[in-house]
């Protein structure tokens, strides 16, 4: 009891180690997405020497064979989405998320070389093999966060930790113009990230930790504090256990559950377009040099970071005020992110190769502007079923990643002319029109409150980490039923 009192005066650290945990993952989920995007402005270089270092091959694929290419890691992606969760309780989410970085990483390194001896059909086997490696790092990282967040602080870290994903986005495409310019060439845009990811690796292999049980270095006043908070919100002593079974049928059948997947996949396709394509547009139709179209494609990303990191505060004091109801917030947020896009697309559509910068002003509002879906769609799974959060992120997922394959493939089919605007002004038209699909459906079938199936089986302990065995406490629980007796 008196160990207890002084745990819980004892003050917490201003820099603790959950703040560590995020700051490593922030730059792991950014490594993560530099090795997933390089090959956007990597593709540029590789069919243009001219473009870049001239010093360095480079290879006649069409168009077709291009989409086929980027494509290919969202093949491997989609497998590994489901299981990835179920993979991180099972071995730990610090493991999942070493052999993730550590695989993709030497994937990374390997790729120059895959290319130079096995063409364009070998570096979609290494892309296909990557985003294999790369489908558990969501469901891992989003494992380790809800052990390591408060609740009060879960919204806030969760921000700032997956932000990493536009940062290593904005770092990337920034620098992949230069890098492939240099003496270095193109293929240096694939061994600085592979590398860089093989040192996180050591380091977190060093100070990561799957929970704060498994953290030798955390205070025990900050470890109280977070087991408090999330202890503190369960509504019985059952709360932390897991259901027996999957409830497969009532999740598909789900209105605000399928609303949830419309509204990821219609944001990704967008995404996706914009992310593996813009190179190509402003290399094709607005004539930029590689160097430039790399800084230029980075700044919306750059711009969806700070708008994300401006916004996180606002949002929370919104939602802390009660003004609306939860489900009117998510709504509220997610037509900000998905409906205002609808008209810088078709704006889009029509500027022509002499307004380059109003096309990059329009991209920039276009990309920045999505951010705001960090509080729509993007923490909704968490509100329908918080025992199932995980199960729903690996299916909206997959179904997502999907969109991520066939969006390159549909421009592909449909962008037979890179430099013709016509024919990229269908591909805008698509992206905004799907936008305004998936949020419409949002809109009407969309809801924050917890779905009946969330309870629906029964309860059994969650699966621990195979380092955490909950084995030991059995033993000491029967000898003293025992010395009671």
């Amino acid at each position: 009891m008196v160990l207890n009192q002084s745990i819980k005066e004892a003050k917490l650290p201003i820099f603790g180690r959950r703040h560590v945990q995020c700051l490593l993952l922030f730059f792991g989920v950014s490594l993560i997405y530099a090795m997933r995007v390089n090959l956007s402005i990597a593709i540029v270089a590789m069919m243009d020497k001219n473009a870049s270092n001239p010093d360095f091959p480079d290879y006649k694929w069409s168009e077709q064979t291009k989409s086929r290419v980027i494509s290919s890691f969202f093949c491997g992606y989609i497998f590994t989405q489901v299981p990835g969760g179920n993979l991180a309780r099972r071995f730990g989410g610090k493991v999942m998320v070493l052999f993730t970085m550590t695989s993709s990483s030497i994937l990374a390194i390997l790729t120059p070389w895959a290319v130079s001896i096995g063409d364009w059909w070998l570096l979609c086997v290494l892309r296909f093999l990557q985003g294999l490696g790369q489908g558990s790092t969501m469901p891992a990282t989003v494992t380790i966060l809800a052990k390591w967040a408060p609740v009060e602080e879960r919204s806030s870290l969760g921000t700032y930790l997956f932000s990493g994903a536009q940062f290593g986005t904005v770092v990337m495409l920034g620098s992949s113009g230069a890098l492939a310019s240099s003496s270095l060439g193109w293929p240096s845009i694939f061994y600085i990230p592979g590398m860089c990811g093989l040192c996180w690796a050591l380091i977190w292999l060093w100070l990561g930790a799957s929970s704060p049980r498994d953290c030798k270095a955390i205070t025990l006043a900050e470890r109280n504090h977070i087991e408090t908070s999330l202890n503190a919100h369960k509504k019985d002593d059952h709360e932390h256990e897991m259901p027996t079974k999957v409830p497969w049928r009532k999740i598909i059948t789900s209105p605000p559950f399928l609303a949830l997947l419309v509204a990821q996949c219609g944001y990704t396709w967008a995404f996706w377009t914009l992310l593996t394509q813009i190179p190509s547009y402003m290399n094709s139709v607005l004539h930029k040099d590689i160097k430039s179209n790399a800084l230029l494609s980075s700044l919306p990303y750059l711009t969806m970071v700070i708008l994300g990191f401006i916004c996180c505060p606002f949002v929370r004091a919104f939602e802390e005020s009660k003004v609306v109801s939860t489900t009117t917030s998510r709504k509220i947020f997610n037509t900000i992110g998905q409906w205002i896009p609808v008209p810088t697309f078709i704006w889009l559509a029509y500027v022509s190769a002499d307004e380059s910068d109003l096309a990059v002003v329009l991209l920039t509002v276009t990309v920045a502007i999505s951010s705001i879906t960090h509080f729509g769609w993007q923490v909704n799974h968490i509100d329908l079923s918080p025992h199932f959060s995980g199960t729903l992120v690996g299916l909206t997922n997959t179904a997502a990643n999907i969109m991520s394959i066939i969006a390159p493939l549909v421009v592909g089919y449909i962008v037979t002319d890179p430099t013709s605007s016509q024919q990229w002004r269908i591909i805008f038209f698509i992206a905004g029109g799907y936008n305004f699909i998936a949020n419409a459906l949002f809109l009407a079938f969309g809801s924050a409150e917890m779905q009946p199936w969330h309870n629906d089986e029964v309860k059994v302990q969650e699966l621990q980490p195979l380092n955490e065995s909950s084995l030991v406490t059995k033993p000491v629980d029967v000898e003293k039923g025992k010395e009671a007796v």
